[in-house]
């Protein structure tokens, strides 16, 4: 079959293969001996363990003793599996966020950023195995607190070389590698706050274990323009809303983390007997029903409940002629086992059925002849409800 030089045929595509994401072992970020430690110099008295620094002499500037890092962490390129992948180990390497770890896949901490769902064996502890503290250093550096969550970076020391979106979209640029930063109602959308013309930028992650990385690693770092940039925690918002708001957020938190460990049917249970004592109504799944209808059940049957209780007194109407019985206090002393309110009653509903034709003969056989002298029933009050 021959064909011709305008028809062409049609030659099925090959269907293109998914490439799943496969973590190769870690790199070597450095050579061993490649990475000079610099001793601080000494300019003062004393050497501050707690503050890295010397003390008790110096009154320089602060800032004249920082030097930029000389390697820098890049989380594509030095990403990989390493020994604590296998032996179960949870804390991230500190050298690997700073960029100089000679191990690579031979080292016995992770190489790859910390993960928030994953929860440290210790919470009094960083995602660096490091012990925090009670405190904070009155520098804001260090390891941090356990007494309260900071996900907030203080950023100082920037250069800003054009308006302030401009340069929180620098900051953001650079941070965001190291973690996923909080989301927020301002005009870029992203929780990173440049104070114009202060040189200083405030940066909040979703989560602290991202915080803590990030710290670790923009720490003494560049941005844009050959700046070195001082990495501190931030304080405490002084904002009132923003204590509200982050106070519900741990609430929830905490919530989800107990729901999780709880057993469903014990909390099943529990939602089960809190319905019944406050007599809500719940549906097959365990969902509180929408007031709604049960209202209008509600309403309906108190509606009949009203009618129910009208009825007597309707009746009575009907026959204006009827006498009402007599008050309590002409009532007749009581004879036989019927007291005075039964006999009453009796013959005032003798007198309707009578008015509306209905034969008497059972108010006739009801009214008992005179006692004999002496005590009944009735002076014992078997009448009353007590």
């Amino acid at each position: 079959m021959s064909m011709n030089a305008t028809e062409t045929a049609v030659v099925p595509l090959p269907a293109k293969k998914t490439k799943s994401k496969k973590l190769r072992p870690a790199r070597k970020q450095v050579k061993p001996g490649e990475v000079e430690r610099k001793e601080t110099p000494q300019t003062g008295k004393e050497y501050n363990i707690w503050y890295n620094k010397w003390a008790g002499g110096d009154r320089e500037d602060s800032y004249s003793n920082k030097t930029k890092a000389q390697t820098r962490c890049n989380i594509k390129l030095d990403s990989g599996l390493t020994r604590a992948n296998t032996t179960g180990m949870k804390y991230c390497c500190l050298f690997f966020a700073r960029g100089n770890c000679p191990y690579g896949w031979e080292c016995e901490y992770l190489h790859m950023l910390p993960d928030p769902s994953t929860a440290l064996p210790d919470s009094s502890k960083d995602c660096f195995a490091r012990d925090k503290f009670a405190d904070y250093r009155d520098d804001m550096g260090g390891v941090g607190s356990f007494n309260r969550q900071n996900r907030t970076l203080y950023v100082g020391r920037i250069k800003e070389t054009g308006t302030g979106l401009e340069t929180e979209e620098v900051v953001r640029r650079h941070f965001k590698e190291f973690g996923e930063i909080e989301r927020d109602d301002s005009e870029t959308g992203w929780a990173v706050k440049v104070l114009q013309y202060r040189s200083v930028a405030f940066v909040t992650y979703k989560s602290e274990l991202h915080a803590q990385f990030a710290k670790e690693a923009m720490a003494c770092q560049s941005l844009d323009n050959d700046e070195i940039l001082n990495v501190r925690w931030a304080t405490e918002d002084p904002n009132p809303v923003s204590k509200v708001n982050e106070r519900h957020r741990l609430e929830e938190m905490g919530q989800a983390a107990i729901r999780e460990k709880m057993d469903p049917r014990v909390v099943d249970a529990m939602r089960t007997i809190r319905a019944l004592e406050d007599g809500d109504v719940l549906d097959a799944e365990g969902n509180l029903i929408e007031n709604g209808t049960l209202d209008a059940d509600k309403e309906g049957e108190a509606e009949e409940e009203e009618e129910e209780d009208d009825r007597p007194t309707k009746r009575l109407k009907l026959d204006e002629q009827v006498s009402a019985p007599p008050p309590l206090e002409e009532r007749s002393q009581p004879l036989g086992l019927l007291s005075a309110d039964t006999m009453d009653s009796l013959k005032y509903f003798s007198e309707i059925r009578k008015r509306n034709g209905i034969p008497s003969y059972t108010a006739s056989r009801a009214v008992p002849q005179k006692a004999s002298v002496g005590l009944g029933l009735g002076d014992y009050g078997s009448d009353e409800d007590d």
